[in-house]
């Protein structure tokens, strides 16, 4: 991407990547009936979606942004766009990783609404709508644990937004607790899919002991399943 001057500030390397056309990939997923539809939108805090954060706000939903790998007990952060509109502070400025911890609210799983759209960001994926994420694994991890909440279901829509030289025709590798993405949104067009693969919740067996240790709200769970029932 940064050979072919598609790759923007922060860059590629490393990270979600950063693409020129970011906004009209935003614009696009915001004319589907799917967007349309979705009162509250769970999104990734990465550069590239700033814009999809910006626009769900600017429509008035809902929006959900996890923090940072998942360290507080409260792992989400809740942007109300009728909050924000009261406080003056427009949607484009909320949405930055930053700007979210300071004006979202901090919110445990329990207290979350039922999730309608999740955008994720990739580093790549295919028309199948196996993804490739930075390795990880916390966008699998946030969506197992609204899975395990029954926030997220069968009929969530799971969307992405990319250049289009981040879609493959080709396999790229997946695990059981891998998600697939419905929707695939390039400036130029969308992919639909057709995948309706999700997470089955919290594979424990997949985690490490160290990473449940790193998540509060992992190790909080995992304390409950040691304890002998009655």
């Amino acid at each position: 991407m940064e050979r072919q001057g598609a790759a923007r500030f922060p860059g590629a390397i490393g990270r979600i990547p950063n693409f020129v056309g970011a906004e009209a990939a935003a614009h696009r997923l915001s004319e589907l009936p799917e967007w349309t539809s979705a009162r509250t939108v769970k999104c990734n805090p990465d550069s590239p979606q700033l814009p999809v954060r910006a626009a769900a706000l600017a429509a008035g939903k809902l929006l959900y942004m996890a923090v940072p790998r998942l360290a507080s007990p409260r792992p989400f952060l809740r942007l109300d766009p009728e909050r924000l509109e009261r406080q003056e502070i427009l949607p484009r400025r909320a949405v930055s990783i930053t700007h979210a911890a300071r004006h979202g609210q901090p919110t445990a799983v329990a207290e979350m609404q039922r999730i309608d759209l999740v955008v994720c960001g990739v580093v790549a994926v295919n028309t199948a709508g196996v993804r490739v994420g930075k390795g990880g694994g916390f966008s699998d991890l946030e969506l197992a644990l609204l899975v395990e909440a029954g926030l997220v279901d069968e009929s969530t829509v799971i969307a992405t937004t990319v250049h289009a030289l981040q879609v493959l025709d080709e396999e790229l590798p997946e695990t059981e607790h891998d998600f697939r993405v419905d929707l695939v949104v390039t400036p130029e067009r969308v992919y639909r899919t057709g995948a309706r693969k999700r997470t089955p919740g919290i594979i424990w067996e997949h985690l490490e002991p160290q990473k449940i240790a790193e998540v509060p709200l992992l190790a909080e769970l995992s304390a409950r399943r040691s304890q002998p029932h009655v």
